[in-house]
């Protein structure tokens, strides 16, 4: 059966003095394993801890964001593996590609395990995005206080899953009207990035570079680097950023705006693209 998002549970509620059991809904964990398929060869990628849902999104996303494909045309096919135990065909993608073999390159052979909250070493991490040529993200477009306030509301709107279970991180896409374009919830606030960049490189709508994406959580360097990598100038973030992902932004002239609540907001980096906040 494949698996679903949410899940019920018996909890005990303890309110005082005074204690009930009754059902709850927590949200889904389960491992997905990515694995590549080309010249009669396959391959693992990696396996993440990831909400179900959207997974070929999750996957392709993730492809992208690591180097591993450049264009959605690189992609065959995409289906659950078949070929394992029933409990299992639903948490393994196999992504077949149009390439004679798998290409050769250093991250697939880490078939590294990524956690819910998976951390990188710092130096290593902006160093690999130098190599890899990441550019400089261009100067625009400029987003106007009003719609960038806007967005946490839109974004609680859409965390479905979140408010039945309250354990879930949002990312969601926005254009520079503040217009939401889609929205992606999962237990890994790097996943939900990877979702979204899965969809936009499915429609063929890369680069990114006249949107935002907003996160429910913090800004971390996995957020960053996989915002930049499809185009994204301008990150916002519910809550703080953390250290790297700072240096990210100022790096590749990314905006980067935090604590966003209310009317009130912290920009860290790229305060040209906000209207009436450039010097």
């Amino acid at each position: 059966m494949r698996p679903g998002s949410k899940v019920k549970a018996r909890v005990w509620s303890v309110d005082g003095s005074r204690q009930r059991l009754r059902m709850d809904q927590i949200a889904t964990e389960e491992p997905l394993e990515i694995r590549l398929l080309a010249g009669g060869e396959t391959k693992t990628v990696a396996v993440t801890m990831r909400t179900p849902g959207a997974d070929f999104e999750l996957a392709a996303g993730f492809l992208f964001s690591e180097g591993v494909i450049a264009h959605r045309d690189e992609i065959g096919a995409m289906a659950y593996c078949v070929d394992v135990d029933a409990a299992q065909q639903y948490n393994i993608v196999n992504v077949s590609l149009r390439a004679e073999a798998i290409p050769d390159l250093p991250s697939l052979d880490r078939h590294f395990f990524t956690s819910s909250a998976c951390g990188v070493c710092g130096k290593a991490g902006l160093e690999t995005l130098q190599i890899r040529g990441c550019p400089v993200i261009p100067p625009g477009p400029v987003f106007e206080t009003r719609v960038l306030v806007d967005l946490p509301r839109q974004l609680e709107a859409n965390q479905r899953l979140f408010t039945l279970t309250g354990g879930l991180h949002a990312a969601a896409l926005f254009d520079e009207q503040g217009a939401m374009l889609v929205c992606r919830e999962d237990v890994g606030r790097h996943n939900a990035v990877d979702k979204l960049v899965g969809w936009a490189m499915m429609a063929k709508k890369l680069p990114l570079s006249r949107c935002a994406v907003m996160v429910s959580g913090r800004a971390s360097y996995e957020v960053m680097q996989k915002c930049l990598v499809a185009g994204v100038p301008v990150v916002c973030a519910v809550s703080a950023p953390s250290s790297l992902a700072v240096e990210v932004a100022a790096e590749f002239g990314m905006t980067l705006v935090g604590f966003l609540r209310g009317d009130r907001f912290n920009i860290y980096a790229g305060r040209a693209r906000i209207e009436g906040a450039a010097p």
